[in-house]
């Protein structure tokens, strides 16, 4: 492997203050063990105390925040953010990132180098509620290893301060799901299943009306016809009274819709996720599959994150793997499907692969031949 400590972006900057010799050099050596990716765009510097003038770069880590609330959020306003790392038991460590305006608790494991290790994660341009998971699931001594990186889901740490979930787990469903189009309308549902794909989703732009409701019905008929797994996005109420094979939601929903009422009627669950927070909060739920993404740019929706890519889809891969199935999603198309697959992604959603294409029939063959090649 080469070694890539020259080109580490935070050897020409402020890394930690107060400036901390040995932190940096642990950081630069676990940071030289994680491979080359992309240059973060934010120079994050971790505070071992609060400075007296934070800067929007700075993630401040206390013991407690009580005594700096009067602080806090003036310094989250400017930019910078506060990591409150609580308990004597590295153990059982409780560590609370609060960052423009939302809240990241997570409960686990906290190793003697994770600081150093949250450094090194947050200079692969991970966001810091993502490289504060990934410096949780850091080990001492996880640098010696010939892949460094956390893959081992039972090191990762919890999300703290979710809801319940259901009282059962969610029903499953084919460990690779395959060729998955997401498509507008009834029409194409019914159009594409006829091609013969065996998992689709309805992801209709329509509020609720009687009209939606008719086409969810329309779509749940043909899924049953064709013996595919059809779910339907957002409209969980409808999707649940026409017995819809399952349902898929976004982070947003998880706090509106009735989970249990969804696993009690045995309907598969499927959640959106844009990185290792929000992997933990679907996983907290026990869904039938997570979706990964967005893998490349897209135009379908608007998406939170920048796209993660095709080096961080290939480590969701490896920690979600014999875990929960998993779809990679977001801009994917026949051209770049074969790299996708060659992830280990056992099931890809495409959007206008299949409903821009000039032969919808001939662009459905053609990406249901990459998954047996």
């Amino acid at each position: 492997m080469t070694d890539t400590t020259d080109k580490l972006q935070f050897k020409d900057r402020e890394l930690f203050w107060p400036p901390a010799d040995e932190l940096t050099e642990t950081a630069e050596r676990i940071r030289a063990k994680l491979g080359d990716w992309p240059a973060t765009l934010a120079p994050w510097r971790l505070c071992l105390t609060p400075p007296d003038a934070p800067n929007g770069g700075d993630l401040i880590i206390v013991t407690d925040a009580a005594p700096h609330l009067a602080n806090i959020a003036r310094w989250m306003t400017e930019g910078a953010g506060v990591i409150e790392a609580k308990g004597d038991d590295p153990q059982a460590a409780l560590v609370t990132l609060h960052l423009g305006g939302e809240r990241y608790a997570l409960a686990g494991s906290q190793a003697e180098d994770w600081i150093p290790a949250l450094a090194a994660f947050l200079d692969c341009g991970f966001d810091p509620h993502d490289a504060l998971v990934l410096a949780l699931a850091w080990r001492d001594g996880d640098e010696q290893k010939a892949d460094a990186w956390p893959v081992d889901i039972a090191r990762f740490p919890r999300v703290l301060g979710l809801p319940d979930a259901p009282a059962r787990p969610f029903a499953t469903c084919p460990q690779k799901l395959g060729l998955y189009p997401v498509l507008p309308s009834a029409d194409w549902v019914e159009r594409v299943l006829d091609f013969g794909v065996k998992t689709v989703q309805l992801r209709s732009k329509q509020t609720d009306s009687p009209e939606l409701t008719r086409e969810i019905e329309r779509c749940v008929a043909a899924g049953r016809k064709h013996d595919a797994q059809l779910f339907i996005n957002d409209h969980w109420q409808a999707a649940l009274a026409a017995g819809a094979y399952g349902v898929h939601l976004g982070q947003e929903d998880l706090r509106e819709a009735d989970l249990n009422a969804l696993a009690a009627a045995g309907i598969r669950l499927g959640l959106s996720t844009h990185g290792y927070f929000e992997m933990l909060t679907a996983l907290h739920f026990r869904p039938s599959y997570i979706a990964c993404g967005a893998v490349f740019a897209t135009t379908t929706k608007s998406m939170p994150t920048a796209p993660q890519g095709m080096k961080r889809l290939a480590r969701y891969v490896q920690l979600l793997d014999g875990v929960v199935p998993m779809v990679a999603i977001g801009g994917i198309d026949g051209a770049v499907l074969p790299d996708v697959l060659a992830t280990g992604a056992g099931s890809a959603a495409v959007v206008r692969a299949v409903t821009e294409a000039a032969d919808p029939a001939a662009a459905v063959a053609a990406l249901r031949k990459a998954f047996t090649q």
